[in-house]
């Protein structure tokens, strides 16, 4: 028997619609050195049934299934220890993998990296429409040496905030903290940032990658994530340095006007939200002023003239797909 190479870990929930078509993109591109880890968080779906079936045929395939939902946190570093691999693939469950993935990944690993990221395209979310053809602007591949980790973190903090562009080495994924991490839906960034690394890493700018845009299982928690979770988290590695983190995401996103009004035209911010997360915070009375105002503006217009800025002034095809998509993309104006 071979030994493995690479093992492919996919931590999922709920996602019978989507994950036959992820394991169809990986299993056709398998070779002998490679597994597939399912790890289930106790789907009440048919995702059991849906896996099962591609078990039988694949014996490479091995499907595991909580008892207990514990979040995708933990249940990603669980996929992990389950892994035989030599480097471990952080697969999400509703994206594909291009063709060509698993042998440019195999090349690199080849080569001895500690970590190594993969470009992707973004597709709408029946992945027909491309949105994004790279979501890392690169005309090459990059090798980061140890002593370039900070510019590595600013050049794709960012992008690593989806967990399926992650190769890692497993020894190394071992003997970092974990944790610590968990319950903040980004496991894979603590682990990578927490401290540099000593091996190179290599960024592939080829995207492998197709992303199934808007179909995050964190969609009806962005306001806490992306005010709270995501830059917490950015603005916790003692080795970076703060104008690193700033160059990432700010420190205090909620203060900022037009991030507050993106979320409440997508219906992620309102009354609720400021109540619950915002009211008790220091902040001037400006700030807390027009935070409360943006949350009882009314979403059906928010969002109508943030999709014509997103076309007009500012393109960007996934903010108008996120707009469309949301609470009040079909919304009249009032809402």
């Amino acid at each position: 028997m071979n030994p493995i190479k690479l093992s492919v870990c996919i931590a999922t929930y709920n996602r019978a619609a989507y994950i036959g078509e992820t394991l169809s993109s990986i299993l056709s591109q398998l070779t002998n050195d490679i597994e597939v880890i399912v790890v289930d968080g106790a789907s009440p779906d048919n995702t059991a049934q849906v896996v099962s079936e591609f078990a039988q045929s694949c014996p490479q395939l091995k499907y595991h299934r909580r008892e207990t939902n514990r979040g995708v946190d933990e249940d990603f570093n669980y996929a992990v220890s389950l892994a035989a691999g030599e480097y471990c693939w952080l697969m999400s469950d509703d994206d594909i993998l291009k063709p060509g993935a698993i042998q440019a990944v195999l090349a690199a690993i080849s080569r001895n990296y500690g970590l190594i990221l993969v470009n992707a395209e973004i597709r709408d979310k029946a992945l027909a429409e491309v949105l994004e053809k790279r979501r890392l602007e690169l005309p090459g591949d990059r090798v980061y040496a140890s002593s370039q980790f900070e510019q590595f973190f600013i050049d794709t903090a960012q992008y690593l905030s989806f967990i399926g562009c992650v190769v890692i080495k497993k020894r190394l994924w071992d003997e970092r903290e974990k944790e610590k991490y968990y319950g903040t839906v980004f496991i894979h960034v603590g682990v990578i940032f927490q401290k540099p690394f000593a091996e190179d890493i290599l960024v592939i700018a080829n995207p492998y990658i197709a992303i199934r845009y808007g179909n995050a299982g964190w969609s009806g928690r962005s306001f806490e994530i992306w005010m709270f979770k995501w830059p917490r988290l950015i603005w916790s590695f003692p080795d970076l340095s703060d104008s690193a983190k700033a160059r990432v995401y700010p420190r205090e996103p909620w203060k900022q006007a037009k991030k507050l009004l993106l979320l409440r035209g997508m219906g992620s911010y309102s009354h609720k939200e400021y109540d619950q997360f915002l009211k008790g915070l220091a902040a001037s009375k400006l700030t807390k002023l027009a935070a409360r105002v943006i949350a009882g503006l009314p979403g059906g217009w928010v969002n109508r003239l943030a999709q014509i800025y997103f076309k007009k002034v500012r393109p960007s095809p996934r903010s108008v797909m996120d707009l469309r998509n949301s609470k009040f993309g079909v919304a009249r104006p009032g809402n």
